[in-house]
């Protein structure tokens, strides 16, 4: 997605974040994100150890799903203006899954010099499971 630029008084209340799906997420998508993050876990990569745990298959990190999230409000608000960015994971995210992120504006306000949005949101698996979900808060510029 291009980004573009939003002022506070072009934001209202109950306006959709623009979604997008990330489709097939591969073992290879997990072992990248543990390889950037330092996340070795073997959970999330090696076959024998979650079997061994009685686990079906590997899964991906809670932290890859929230950061495929954060981008759904990166794009809408830009990563400069994210005053707080909090998620809680409901539900595994399986090798073949795709994700869909989408989110609404919840509040605006102003605070402390600051033109202050609110929102929720989601991140959904292919079956409309609830993945992770959230809330943000971010301070946009204002056209005043």
């Amino acid at each position: 997605m291009t980004r573009t630029k939003r002022y506070f008084e072009d934001v209202k209340e109950g306006d959709e974040l623009p979604p997008f799906t990330v489709d097939n997420l591969t073992r290879g998508d997990f072992v990248k994100y543990a390889g950037a993050s330092g996340d070795f876990t073997p959970l999330h990569y090696d076959q024998t150890f979650v079997e061994a745990a009685g686990i079906p298959t590997v899964f991906a990190m809670g932290m890859l799903n929230a950061g495929i999230l954060s981008r759904l409000v990166a794009d809408y608000a830009g990563l400069e203006n994210l005053r707080k960015y909090k998620v809680r994971f409901a539900t595994r995210v399986w090798p073949g899954d795709s994700v869909t992120c989408k989110g609404k504006v919840t509040k605006k306000s102003v605070a402390n010099g600051e033109h202050l949005i609110e929102g929720e949101v989601q991140a959904l698996n292919q079956k409309g499971e609830v993945a992770i979900q959230g809330s943000f808060r971010a301070a946009l510029p204002s056209r005043g």
